[in-house]
């Protein structure tokens, strides 16, 4: 008993050496401080940082600086920067570079104006020690950004463009860091110039030419082994870290272009990127912050006057660099004080190329202790005042999202949307998942509910067995994206009757079918069943057919008739088409006639859809092949359509299935009927008599008449 009590307190000797004790206490750090802290309203990030500084080899040393926790701490730092880059909105982005080009200026330019002064002639350090430290002050660390991740604003523009500026001004700061270390080491030559652009051009090409390529491939060939996404998506994280330290910067870098690499091909609702996200925001971002905090050194404070001076110094113009960016980006494009805070908060903190950037410099003996020791408290302070004004801001942000506004009549039913997907076949089953999940507002607490009509006949009990049983893959789908599915099974002699039912008693605001069969002569005589789901769903009525990965989709072609705007459900469609190219980082571009396009646009504004939207005039109508010439095998086609009754309805679309079949085989394409604008009857409550066969039945006899008649004549 005695040996085992000895070995007992030989395991808690400090340092913790035993790997599994170790581990076990950064994770109950990770689970309860930021548990603790809640209550009192101090952010999660503070908490882990406070706690770093605790355990650290300067506070109470329960865990030294090993190789064990600096791995971990470059995997979390490398997966906010990989995150950072995978989350951005790239239509956003796109539209809004020249901002992101702009406030990566201001945010660069500013600090090192008045950093270099401040050190050169009020701490009296020479040129080049003075220009290095200067040169800390522009960068940033994204260490709250899981803030704004998590609160649901990482598409906001102010996000965005601050996100944009991040990466060009760190990657700025740290040529200037390879052109600074090459002048104290006397190799600041042509070769050195040439070998940083060779290289630098290299990583780009591999980047965004061979690793997307790589990548697609290997999600195609791989579409159901869903754990080794994962795991490709890490090796190409890391990998690029390791190029971009080979190209001469530093790997964060590398990360933060992996992200763009592959944000338009993992979409943000995937299982996927839920994957990526819970582990990053779970194990490794925390381990990193806890890692900042033990180089925190607090005893540099009481070490002497000149630590004390340095440290304050460098603290108040970091902070004041920053604010006055943010300030100067906030009057050029006309933001809210509350987006400004945001900007500010997110590129006020200082860790990782900071950190890069003063190690480098120290080590080169470019720097004293006292700049080392001031960087240090410097990254405590910053990630402290990042997180405050970035959680208070990112919270009133997200109250306004929230916040219905009159000109928004549409959101209360996206908020309570329930979505339906009646299977007539499951192979079609996953694709047609796929689709609701990417389409599905995050905030809607209904279920997305799969649906099958058994037939009314002596096996109707064992297909019900059947179908739950192959519907239980569907459900841990589901659960992959955080969705909740639901499982429903209708006994009903005709399908279409039972999906308008059903449609009405979960009172589902979106159904969504598969591409209808090709039918014999006697079918379409007596009706078919898409035909009667459309006539009796006045739901919004997504018919898809999806022939490839979504991955291959290039533009989101969303083709408008005449007056189809007006439509009572097109608010919550043109909500999901931007979704849709949100999802997927594709344009889009409408296929419509000037008028419609101008309303559209006059829409997309006053719902504050951040898309931008591309135009194409169509004069004629009748003219299918025109149309279709403009339409490549790499477009997702959507075609915004109304049943027979309403404003919009021409019947030059009624063969529309049959052209596509003809002019779109091999795109993906999506025939939309919105929530149905006929005024109701009270013959609406027998849809199961519907007269649509015996119109079909009247236009085929038409057909076949006509048919005759030409004959005759020419006989």
């Amino acid at each position: 008993m005695i040996e085992f009590f000895k070995h007992l307190l030989q395991e808690f000797e400090l340092p913790l050496s035993n790997p599994v004790l170790i581990f076990s206490l950064i994770l109950f750090i990770i689970l309860l401080s930021p548990i603790l802290l809640k209550k009192i309203n101090i952010p999660g990030i503070i908490g882990l940082i406070i706690s770093g500084v605790i355990i650290g080899p300067h506070g109470l040393n329960i865990l030294a600086k090993n190789s064990a926790v600096d791995l971990f701490s470059t995997i979390g730092l490398l997966y906010i920067m990989f995150i950072a880059g995978l989350e951005l909105d790239m239509n956003e982005f796109k539209a809004n570079r020249n901002k992101s080009l702009l406030f990566g200026f201001f945010t660069f330019i500013l600090p090192l104006s008045i950093g270099f002064p401040v050190c050169f002639y009020l701490l009296q350090y020479d040129f080049n020690a003075s220009f290095l430290t200067a040169s800390m002050f522009a960068t940033h660390t994204l260490v709250a950004y899981p803030i704004v991740s998590k609160l649901g604003i990482a598409k906001n523009q102010a996000v965005a463009i601050t996100v944009g500026g991040t990466i060009l001004t760190d990657t700025a700061v740290l040529i200037i860091l390879a052109v600074i270390m090459g002048s104290a080491q006397g190799s600041l030559n042509q070769a050195f110039w040439i070998k940083l652009t060779i290289s630098l051009a290299i990583f780009s090409a591999i980047m965004f030419l061979v690793i997307p390529r790589i990548a697609k491939w290997f999600f195609k060939k791989l579409e159901s082994e869903k754990h080794a996404h994962y795991i490709f998506v890490l090796s190409v994280v890391f990998f690029a870290a390791f190029l971009a330290e080979v190209a001469g910067v530093e790997p964060i870098i590398g990360a933060f272009v992996a992200g763009l690499a592959l944000n338009p091909l993992i979409p943000h609702s995937s299982a996927l990127m839920n994957r990526i996200e819970f582990i990053g925001n779970s194990l490794f971002i925390p381990f990193f912050l806890i890692s900042v905090g033990m180089l925190v050194d607090v005893s540099v404070i009481l070490s002497g006057p000149t630590a004390l001076i340095v440290a304050g110094t460098l603290s108040i113009v970091a902070i004041f660099g920053k604010w006055i960016a943010a300030f100067f980006t906030q009057i050029v494009f006309k933001y809210t004080r509350t987006e400004r805070q945001l900007i500010f908060g997110l590129s006020s903190a200082h860790a990782a190329a900071t950190l890069a950037v003063i190690l480098v410099g120290f080590k080169a003996k470019i720097l004293d202790e006292n700049i080392l020791n001031g960087t240090i408290i410097l990254i405590l302070i910053t990630c402290i005042v990042a997180s405050f004004a970035t959680e208070k801001a990112a919270k009133k942000i997200a109250i306004c999202e929230e916040e219905i506004s009159p000109e928004d009549p549409g959101r209360d039913q996206i908020l309570d949307e329930h979505i339906l997907i009646p299977l007539a076949k499951t192979s079609a089953a996953a694709s047609l998942l796929d689709f609701a999940l990417l389409i599905k507002d995050k905030k809607s607490s209904n279920p997305v509910t799969l649906l099958t009509i058994v037939p009314n006949n002596n096996q109707a009990e064992k297909n019900i067995l059947k179908y739950r049983k192959a519907a239980d893959k569907f459900v841990i789908q589901g659960s992959a994206s955080e969705v909740k599915i639901n499982t429903i099974a209708r006994i009903d002699h005709n399908p279409a009757s039972g999906i308008a039912r059903t449609s009405k008693e979960i009172m589902s605001d979106i159904v969504i079918v598969g591409w209808p069969r090709k039918t014999g002569f006697i079918d379409k005589i007596f009706g078919e069943n898409v035909d009667s789901i459309i006539n009796n769903v006045d739901k919004s009525l997504f018919i898809c057919r999806f022939q490839k990965n979504f991955i291959e989709e290039k533009r989101l072609v969303f083709v408008c008739p005449p007056f189809s705007e007006r439509g009572a459900g097109f608010l919550v469609l043109l909500q999901k088409i931007c979704r849709l190219s949100q999802e997927l980082s594709i344009s889009i571009v409408i296929h419509a006639e000037y008028k419609t396009y101008e309303t559209i646009q006059q829409i997309a504004n006053n719902l504050k859809l951040n898309a931008k939207l591309g135009f194409k005039n169509v004069s004629d109508w009748e003219d299918f092949e025109s149309i279709s010439d403009e339409m490549k095998p790499t477009d997702l086609i959507v075609f915004n359509l109304s049943r027979k009754g309403s404003v919009s309805y021409q019947s030059i679309f009624d063969r529309l299935p049959q052209k596509i079949e003809k002019f779109f085989n091999d795109n993906n394409v999506i025939l939309v009927y919105p929530q149905d604008d006929r005024k109701e009857s009270a013959m609406d409550a027998y849809e199961d008599f519907t007269a649509s066969p015996l119109a079909k039945g009247i236009e085929a006899i038409e057909q076949i008449g006509r048919g005759l008649g030409s004959i005759l004549k020419k006989g």
